[in-house]
């Protein structure tokens, strides 16, 4: 058993004790609600802090987990054991010319909103993605045509050992919702983005018009992890499960979206076992009737709750 007692009190001398709690209940840190507790939950301030915990971890070996908004994740029911770190604090937004800095904390909406109060287009695509800057590199997060790729010109990341290192977007081979970012290990602190000058009316008109096709076709009244699966090669996720006749379907509190096919829904207080038994039903179903296997996009992590 770990002493997590004697892990606080050495986190405390560097980082501010403030910033750190034991047993986080993770459901109020995930869009989809869902997660039991953290043994250790730390929200650093400082780009040095996040090096002493990185270097803290490794030297008391110690697990750590980062945890974005949790937007595309969902943590299990017995949560998640050693460390886990939000970036919260995280999130200045700045521009230099025609480049933005964002921080990973901040929300990759909010990047493309100052862009557009800026002047500036490129990040249109980005306006209705519900995820932070970091987790956006994560997984290349894009939408409507759109994609991290196309824009990224460099990230400061924190390595697993601890430094702090300069990577270029080749670097972060970044393809179809992937990167290698969680093979790594690494831990984004900001990223740099490419942009063009634009006209302001003309951005907003765009992101305006993403912002309704999401509003009006996305199931945003409930909680959930956004899109469940990536698009399969030749065709839609939300069609070929529309077309099994599994909108509606609900195990627990946890629903197949009747809005959007490719959303499962936190529809009443489910718990994440229902919610992953739900994702794999839909799997099984889909290559059922379709033979087509569905990949998920969201990210499962923690533990299972002991029974």
């Amino acid at each position: 058993m770990t002493d997590y007692t004697n892990i606080y009190n050495k986190l405390t001398s560097i980082i501010d004790e403030r910033n750190i709690k034991i047993n986080e209940i993770l459901k109020n840190h995930t869009y989809t609600r869902l997660g039991g507790k953290a043994d250790i939950f730390l929200t650093p301030s400082t780009y040095e802090e996040v090096q002493a915990v990185v270097k803290f971890a490794k030297l008391e070996n110690i697990p750590f987990t980062l945890l974005g908004n949790g937007s595309n994740l969902i943590v299990k029911d017995g949560g998640i054991r050693g460390i886990v770190i939000l970036l919260k604090n995280f999130n200045r937004i700045s521009t230099n010319g025609n480049q933005l800095v964002a921080q990973s904390g901040a929300a990759i909406i909010d990047a493309s909103r100052y862009a557009l109060k800026e002047h500036l287009s490129g990040l249109e695509f980005a306006c209705g993605i519900p995820g932070t800057v970091g987790g956006a590199l994560y997984m290349n997060a894009g939408a409507y045509g759109g994609e991290i790729k196309d824009v990224l010109d460099y990230a400061i990341i924190v390595d697993k050992n601890g430094d702090v290192v300069k990577r270029t977007a080749a670097d972060l081979e970044l393809s179809y919702r992937t990167s290698n970012i969680p093979e790594k290990g690494d831990i984004v602190l900001e990223a740099a983005f490419n942009l063009k000058p634009g006209n302001y009316d003309e951005i907003k008109a765009v992101m305006d018009d993403l912002t309704f096709k999401r509003e009006s076709k996305q199931p945003l009244e409930y909680p959930s992890c956004g899109s469940v699966f990536k698009r399969p090669p030749g065709y839609f996720a939300g069609k070929l499960i529309q077309d099994s006749g599994l909108q509606g379907t609900r195990l627990g509190g946890a629903e197949v979206s009747t809005k959007h096919a490719g959303f499962i829904v936190n529809k009443d207080n489910a718990t994440a076992e229902e919610y992953i038994s739900l994702i794999k039903h839909v799997q099984k179903t889909v290559l059922e009737k379709f033979n087509v296997a569905l990949e998920r996009e969201v990210k499962i992590i923690g533990e299972d709750l002991e029974k």
